[in-house]
């Protein structure tokens, strides 16, 4: 048996504390990696800041197992999958259009979940119905469907996987080791897909050096660090909630850093977005606020 006590316990209030941190870090990729890609190539940018990001972690990677192993590439492709998905959708639309399609795989891991033969209440589908209304009213805005915003829902769907993988094997191993697996793993994808890119626009990842640096220490290695972290105490469908605030923090940073706003429509639609994660995610009134979940191992 495994008891989990969701209050007073100070392991859980640390990884909440974490993914609001992550959330934070997150919001300014947006905008920053949208800046980048007007100048850099997709696959040059993902390959220079996951070299920095593995070169960092590469003291890290002893006591390899097998399952280690196994585990590490399996989130280190599903984590590349999102960052290249998302890279790439972010050359055709605005940062705060793409972090609130991307939120929705705050709906999504239940719905996944419930495909699996977990237990989803009617809420959590009004709430994906909603969901989608606001997505319209935000692409009626734009005037047009855009393959970015196709790309970006898709994109949902894999950080969805990602976080829910992540949940189920993150107590199995070394938070520290496992980050770095992932690392290499996806620093290898990157020099792959860049081919000779990254060596050629060589010129134009030094006029962005800082930002390139920032991504790939703290954006990147310390994230996938401090969220493999926060997903040993935190359950992956409350992680799920707690990223909807990322599309906050972003339209803040888009604002400062790229002058982006929301128009009426769209903020209609991040409104109906943010009501539809809200209320998927918000427990039954019967349930106590002292919740203590058990388990069978």
């Amino acid at each position: 048996m495994r008891l989990i006590v969701r209050s007073g316990n100070s392991l859980y209030i640390q990884g909440i504390i974490l993914i609001i941190l992550i959330n934070i870090i997150g919001a300014t990729t947006f905008p920053l990696t949208k800046e980048i890609v007007s100048d850099l190539s997709p696959s040059a940018l993902i390959a220079a800041r996951f070299i920095i990001a593995a070169a960092v972690f590469a003291l890290n990677l002893r006591n390899i197992n097998k399952l280690l192993l196994r585990d590490g590439t399996i989130l280190g492709f599903l984590f590349f999958l999102y960052l290249a998905i998302e890279t790439v959708a972010l050359q055709t639309i605005p940062a705060n259009r793409a972090v609130f399609i991307a939120s929705l795989n705050a709906l999504i891991v239940p719905l996944l979940g419930w495909l699996s033969g977990q237990r989803v209440i009617l809420r959590t589908f009004i709430a994906a119905g909603i969901a989608v209304i606001g997505i319209g009213v935000m692409f009626w805005e734009g005037g047009e469907l855009r393959f970015g915003d196709i790309l970006m829902l898709f994109d949902a769907f894999v950080y969805a996987a990602y976080t829910m993988f992540l949940g189920r094997v993150a107590s199995r191993h070394p938070t520290l080791t496992l980050t770095s697996v992932q690392l290499l793993f996806i620093a290898g994808l990157g020099m792959v897909w860049s081919n000779t890119e990254i060596f050629t626009e060589f010129a134009t990842i030094r006029q962005h050096w800082g930002a390139i640096l920032y991504l790939g220490l703290v954006a990147t290695a310390a994230v996938i660090w401090l969220q493999t972290l926060a997903m040993r105490w935190v359950p992956a469908d409350e992680a799920a909630l707690l990223y909807t605030l990322e599309p906050l923090f972003t339209v803040v940073f888009s604002f400062w850093l790229l002058g982006e706003h929301l128009g009426i429509r769209g903020f209609m639609g991040a409104v109906l977005v943010l009501a539809a994660l809200i209320l998927s995610h918000t427990p039954d009134k019967g349930e106590s606020k002292a919740e203590v979940e058990i388990q069978s191992s």
